[in-house]
């Protein structure tokens, strides 16, 4: 089987538009959670959100240092965040081929979680005022796999061109078929990844509908998200874009790039249970997680640390803690496995989070630190007993070969992924 390594990062997310510092703001257990303010949430009872920040500085995002004016006609929010965490990656990895050939061997799969339903509505409102009010470019902006193509049609990439839309999953998804793309020989290199920009009135209002945003700490939005935690109440909406760059093991050393860690596998399940709802007993994030280490040819026992999904809502967190126990049992009960998760500081970026904190878990595995789950502050019964990492990371010491992590991502319709990431030694 080929290997596959991952050679370049880029982010975009409430917490900064730059790698190092988003890295370095989880690590001090800074949280980009706000308050929404505008009028047009004033009848909504979910007051909070973690928006990515605008501006002109490095670590924060102008979209006219992304794209053009009339480039700007035709992208949505979601395909600015991809290109500009693209750019970052692909600048990253130092892989911007010239030659045809390997132009041809690099591929792209990047996904979104849901269109821009704001940009639907607005569109909506023109049309009441007739049709050459519609735009010729509304369809272009909410189709799932412009982002990908964006990227491709950018650096000439013609290897594959995927995009995965799984809801809350689509991130992972789009790295672990990246993965399968190289480790089966469609591409050398793949761009990768998810991005999502869902922050607005009408996505708000639906996910409030559905119960399952936080209302409980509208005046106190840096407390609002809270995996894990007794208080947790619902999830808090993010937004941003992860972006990986995976290359061929052989490939990547033949031309000297950095390589920040490995993927040795992927497990995908269904829970079969229910339209939004995870399966009480966990099931499908069990088997998920045991078909990720199937493939990678480890036992449960090898993994010290564990990226969890824990959205912050009652059910999907002890849902994914019942998984845990399952799968790891003793291992995990002893003390020997971290636990934690990023969106206690970043909300949850729905199609995006699984590839932004694959890089924090990618970025873990490699500094050998472990980000804390912020506001975890009094646990459950589901979670007792298990080692969970709360506030500020701490050191992650190595006690095998080398630091192995489980990165985990769920979504409606019980789709479910999990990915094995592992520090990179040589041999």
């Amino acid at each position: 089987m080929r290997r596959v390594v991952v050679t370049g990062l880029g982010i975009v997310s409430p917490l900064g538009c730059s790698v190092e510092s988003a890295w370095r703001k989880l690590l001090n257990g800074c949280v980009g959670i706000q308050r929404l303010s505008s009028p047009e949430y004033a009848n909504v009872p979910c007051k909070v959100a973690a928006p990515v920040p605008r501006g002109s500085t490095p670590d924060t995002l102008n979209p006219e240092s992304v794209a053009s004016k009339s480039e700007l006609r035709y992208l949505s929010h979601a395909m600015v965040y991809a290109l500009h965490a693209a750019k970052d990656a692909v600048e990253d990895a130092r892989w911007q081929p010239a030659q045809d050939a390997e132009k041809e061997r690099t591929g792209v799969c990047v996904g979104m979680g849901m269109i821009d339903l704001q940009e639907v509505y607005d569109t909506g409102e023109q049309l009441k005022r007739g049709y050459s009010r519609v735009s010729p470019f509304f369809i272009p902006r909410i189709l799932p796999n412009l982002a990908a193509g964006h990227i491709s049609m950018r650096y000439g990439f013609q290897g594959p061109n995927h995009c995965a839309s799984t809801a809350c999953t689509t991130g992972l998804h789009g790295i672990g078929d990246a993965f399968r793309f190289i480790r089966h020989g469609d591409a050398d290199v793949m761009v990768c990844g998810g991005t999502e920009a869902a922050i607005n009135p009408l996505s708000i209002v639906g996910f409030a509908r559905m119960r399952a945003l936080s209302t409980a700490f509208n005046d106190d939005p840096a407390s609002a998200s809270r995996p894990f935690d007794k208080q947790r109440d619902g999830f808090v909406m993010g937004e941003g874009a992860g972006i990986l760059v995976l290359e061929e093991l052989s490939h990547a050393q033949s031309r000297n790039a950095k390589i920040y860690a490995e993927i040795l596998g992927y497990g995908l399940s269904a829970d079969a249970n229910h339209i939004t709802s995870p399966a009480e007993s966990g099931q499908g994030a069990f088997l998920c997680m045991e078909r990720a280490l199937k493939e990678a040819q480890l036992e449960p026992s090898s993994i010290s640390y564990v990226n969890c999904h824990a959205t912050s809502t009652p059910l999907g967190d002890k849902a994914e803690m019942r998984a845990v126990r399952r799968l790891f049992g003793k291992h995990a009960e002893d003390g020997h496995m971290a636990i934690s998760s990023c969106k206690g500081a970043i909300g949850h970026l729905l199609g995006a989070a699984g590839a932004v904190e694959a890089i924090f878990t990618v970025l873990a595995c490699q500094d050998g630190v472990i980000p804390g789950t912020a506001n975890l502050q009094a646990v459950d019964e589901e979670t007792v007993g298990l080692r969970l990492i709360a506030g500020k990371g701490c050191a992650w010491e190595r006690t095998g070969k080398r630091r192995i992590a489980l990165k985990n991502s769920f979504g409606f319709g019980g789709t479910n992924a999990s990915l094995c990431i592992s520090e990179m030694v040589s041999g």
